[in-house]
């Protein structure tokens, strides 16, 4: 007998629909997006981290001549977080991306690499991340858990 998955995400209209807490976010990953170094593919990213304690941590895009020595934001910034706040657990992860001096309304998710190193915080912390998307404008799209944007996940119950 077949068996359907599915998976969760909500769909936020507009940058007015969000509380303030997300809001805080949209406008940090939206500043932190300019930081980016992305000579290469002139796509700018930003990231914006909420953890249990408060903080925000925010990270950009980090391009290589030498592919694929790069980094995406989201790594970027989750990576810096483990190592600076070890015991911090990550509550919300907002992420804006758009190509440079172009608007654009289409939510850009993270990458699949992305995606499994979410998942492997997500593991660590034993607590799921609330995940945003977003461009610089138009919907804001949402999920509870890194899963369901990654239904068929591997992680370190299959080592």
């Amino acid at each position: 007998m077949e068996k359907e998955i599915k998976i969760s995400f909500h769909v936020i209209p507009s940058y007015e629909d969000l509380d303030e807490t997300e809001k805080k976010l949209f406008e940090a990953a939206k500043a932190v997006r300019e930081n980016a170094y992305a000579n290469y593919s002139n796509f700018l990213v930003g990231c914006a981290l909420l953890l249990d304690n408060g903080e925000i941590i925010t990270g950009s895009n980090q391009e290589n001549a030498a592919y694929p020595s790069g980094l995406c934001a989201e790594r970027t910034t989750i990576y810096w977080t483990s190592a600076n706040f070890p015991k911090a657990q990550i509550t919300k992860m907002f992420v804006i991306g758009a190509p440079r001096n172009m608007l654009s309304s289409q939510p850009i998710p993270p990458c699949g690499a992305c995606r499994q190193s979410i998942l492997e915080y997500e593991a660590k912390q034993d607590q799921p991340i609330e995940i945003y998307f977003a461009s610089l404008e138009g919907e804001i799209f949402k999920t509870k858990s890194v899963r369901d944007l990654l239904p068929f996940s591997f992680d370190s119950s299959f080592l």
